[in-house]
């Protein structure tokens, strides 16, 4: 998509972007890798200041006297809620040509590292769901605006690669959360928790504003105008790999977060773990499992997105299907050890779409639209995956088990093992996004140059 004047060649320079004529630069140089690695960092502090209360909802309930349902909305819906509500008017605001994105992210940070240290002070049900409301709505500024200024910094062939090194925060950010949040409350209480996983945003939010440049500041003469929310809208209507890529990530989320919830359960009820060893064994294998699969999976997209744009989805079409086995007979055993080991594929397998799909995503769109697409694909994913996932696999265990035989957990099993077996609808959904891709980005014409 040949969107930018070359009439201006140095601002064409500057921005080196995947956009640019093949004569043109178009490395993936050491400035723009700097700041991949930072949003990275970035991202990192956004998941685990998102994911830190579900390890201390435990010592939170005990001490603010807090029901099972106002955990669930703490940790769930009304966090997907706020952070959903702000997502797309942060994303049209990053595609704004006159947004400096960088103080943007850098303010974004500030705001929801604030937040987190504020639920240290929480005295009530009230003050905790105001702090977490400021930590969901301004970390939705995050993950779109990042995409948008990688999309600006790095060419296509290294776009996948890139947007995999900023996705490797997700798994890191989750295993900090769980892991670090359970020592620094093992030791220090919960509010402390807060505050020393909080503080550090605030040192990384100086130094992304200090040492990052805004990518487009150079061509800012010659963006195009911010385009109408409903004429994004229409594109995105209009693009059937969009809409695959998007139902497809969403029903993933929606059975990988209702999987780590409920997952954790069963092996505390059917497994008889403790909290100290399930959270050890399954945080661990999954951060590991979780970094390996999405750095892999980016790399792959991009090694087959070069032979044919259609294969940029291939990945994570695979890594669905190949998922079916290893979780049905993970859920299915009654040793707890070999369901560890049949999850650590998995959990690999669960991040190797983010790079593909991501890059398919930037590939499609207008540089002009690619933050408030993000925000759009994210409000669908997030909604379904993070604010249904967890709670509909409670609602079917409830409701199996007047029907099972043994202890009544064992309900959960059940829901787990028949949830393995839906993950051939994300799989069809990224086979269909990835012929659409095909026929949206005919080969030749789109076809990412070399590295």
């Amino acid at each position: 998509m040949n969107t930018n004047d070359h009439s201006e060649p140095d601002a064409a320079k500057v921005l080196d972007t995947p956009d640019n004529e093949p004569g043109q630069p178009s490395s993936f140089r050491p400035r723009a890798q700097y700041t991949v690695w930072l949003l990275f960092i970035v991202l990192t502090l956004n998941i685990v200041d998102r994911q830190v209360i579900n390890i201390l909802a435990h010592p939170i309930s005990e001490e603010l006297d807090l029901a099972d349902w106002q955990l669930g909305l703490l940790t769930g819906l009304a966090f997907a809620f706020f952070y959903n509500l702000s997502a797309i008017p942060l994303g049209r605001l990053a595609d704004n040509p006159r947004t400096n994105r960088v103080w943007l992210i850098s303010g974004a940070v500030a705001v929801w590292s604030t937040a987190t240290a504020a639920c240290s002070t929480a005295s009530n049900f009230f003050h905790l769901v105001l702090a977490r409301i400021g930590v969901a709505s301004s970390e939705s500024a995050c993950t779109p605006t990042a995409h948008s200024m990688i999309a600006d910094l790095v060419p296509k062939s290294a776009r996948g690669r890139a947007l995999a090194i900023f996705g490797l925060g997700v798994p890191l950010g989750a295993l900090i959360g769980k892991a670090g949040g359970g020592l620094l409350t093992e030791h220090f209480g919960w509010r402390s928790a807060f505050l020393l996983v909080g503080l550090p945003g605030l040192v990384i939010a100086l130094i992304f504003l200090i040492t990052v440049k805004e990518p487009r500041r150079a061509s800012s003469h010659i963006a195009k105008p911010k385009m109408r929310l409903v004429d994004v809208l229409k594109i995105i209507a209009k693009s059937p790999a969009v809409l695959y890529m998007m139902f497809g990530t969403a029903f993933a989320m929606f059975l990988v977060t209702g999987g780590s919830v409920w997952g954790m359960i069963h092996f505390l009820r059917n497994h008889g773990l403790s909290e100290g060893t399930a959270g050890v064994w399954l945080g661990m294998t999954g951060g590991i499992a979780g970094l390996t699969g999405t750095w892999l999976g980016g790399w792959l997209a991009d090694k087959l997105g070069q032979k044919n744009p259609a294969f940029y989805i291939l990945p994570a079409m695979f890594a669905m299907l190949l998922s079916v086995p290893f979780l049905f007979f993970a859920w299915w055993t009654d040793n707890w050890g070999v369901a560890i080991i049949l999850l650590f594929l998995p959990d690999m397998f669960d991040n190797m779409y983010y790079g593909g799909t991501f890059a398919s995503l930037q590939l499609l769109l207008p540089p002009e639209t690619r933050a408030t697409v993000t925000a759009c694909f994210l409000f669908v994913t997030t909604m379904i995956g993070y604010g249904l996932g967890a709670f509909t696999f409670g609602i079917a265990s409830d409701v199996l088990k007047p029907y099972v035989s043994g202890a009544p957990s064992e309900s959960i099993r059940w829901v787990l093992m028949g949830a393995a077996i839906l993950y051939l609808v994300p799989a069809v959904c990224y086979w269909r996004a990835s012929i659409s891709l095909g026929r949206e980005l005919p080969t030749g014409s789109e076809k990412p140059g070399p590295a």
